[in-house]
């Protein structure tokens, strides 16, 4: 899909978006919350939701506007100083975003997850069952890692990443990241459309990062590969821009375009690529990998040639061939003592090895996601 057809899709196409807004969107060099720059947020918002959008928020800022409020003059280092921070600046952020929001009679919720909210599969879906149920009542989700709390996703984790596995969950239409740059620069410019994210767009990120913010375009560049992957838009813009939403959802060319894929994800599949958490690996033989990716097959026993870690069944595994690199992921129908027990061998000859022969597949190709 060209960029000028990835635009035409947002404009006739977006009706569920996720937007996330940096820390350095919303909070000033010193790390004190900029007013104006979240009047001017709600303000946009609200106008978007007026059309008819549904609007999911991600926003960054807690640890930035805790700073603030405790007039640190630099990011904490520790861990405990982090959550304070967050602790502090998560209620004076989610007051300023309801006392803005509510002068344009919006209401919002706070929504506070953390890394065991989309690795834990009910958990997941009950989050997916919230968050719609807020959409149906015309309520704005507000969405934040609980960094008070959750030591890595202080750690690891950024609210890139959290916005796309938002828009995974969803399955919305469009993920924007608002930043305080134009969008993806290469050459002193702006680049319009981004057809693929591969290594090659990789190497133009730079590794600097700004004192406030825990990502940077790095983990922007992700966070639209597992959008686009699924089969979704994903933009980068500059939040500084005037009306950057209104103008973005009419098609206007601003900011960094990335192309979804021609093929689009199933829920479980996106959850199995994206939000799951692997309990082992296995190896696989030529004849396999071929069979998985040309044929699109699901795998047997007799393909596999190694298994890593303890897992049960059900478990999400990660599929590789013999050089290391990543197949696939999916869900095991046998646990790892069984998987020791067959692999290598034909599906007739399960049953005389285990008692009984519950599944011809150790991984069925419903529930597999191609890397």
């Amino acid at each position: 899909m060209p960029g000028k057809q990835a635009r035409t899709r947002i404009t006739e196409q977006a009706k569920h978006i996720v937007v996330k807004v940096g820390t350095n969107a919303i909070c000033n060099e010193a790390g004190q919350v900029n007013r104006r720059a979240i009047s001017n947020l709600a303000s946009q918002i609200a106008a978007v939701m007026n059309q008819g959008v549904s609007v999911t928020l991600v926003a960054s800022g807690a640890i930035g506007a805790g700073m603030g409020e405790l007039n640190l003059p630099a990011r904490p280092k520790t861990i405990p100083k982090l959550q304070a921070a967050a602790a502090v600046g998560q209620g004076e952020l989610m007051r300023l975003f309801h006392d803005n929001f509510a002068r344009h009679r919006v209401t919002i919720a706070q929504v506070l997850l953390t890394r065991d909210s989309f690795t834990n599969r009910t958990r997941y879906l009950n989050v997916r069952n919230t968050l719609r149920a807020l959409g149906d009542m015309r309520v704005l989700p507000i969405i934040n890692e609980n960094d008070a709390v959750s030591v890595e996703e202080i750690r690891l984790g950024d609210n890139d990443l959290l916005a796309a596995m938002v828009t995974n969950l969803l399955d919305s239409d469009l993920l924007i990241m608002l930043t305080v740059v134009d969008g993806v620069i290469a050459d002193g410019k702006v680049l319009d459309v981004i057809e693929q994210v591969d290594p090659k767009t990789m190497r133009l990120v730079d590794p600097d990062r700004s004192p406030l913010g825990v990502g940077g375009m790095g983990s922007k560049l992700t966070a639209a590969k597992m959008v686009t992957k699924a089969g979704k838009v994903a933009l980068i813009a500059n939040a500084q821009t005037p009306n950057i939403l209104k103008r973005l959802l009419a098609g206007e060319t601003l900011g960094t375009v990335f192309v979804p894929a021609d093929r689009k994800m199933s829920s479980k599949r996106r959850w199995i690529a994206h939000a799951s958490r692997p309990s082992g690996k296995i190896v696989i033989d030529p004849g396999a990998v071929n069979a998985i990716k040309r044929r699109g097959k699901s795998l047997l026993p007799s393909g596999v040639t190694a298994i890593e870690g303890k897992f049960a069944k059900g478990a999400v595994v990660e599929i590789f061939d013999s050089t290391g690199a990543q197949v696939a992921r999916g869900l095991t129908n046998y646990s790892a003592a069984q998987l020791q027990k067959i692999k290598g061998l034909k599906t007739n000859q399960i049953a005389k090895v285990l008692g009984d022969k519950p599944y011809d597949e150790v991984v069925h190709r419903n529930n597999m996601a191609l890397s």
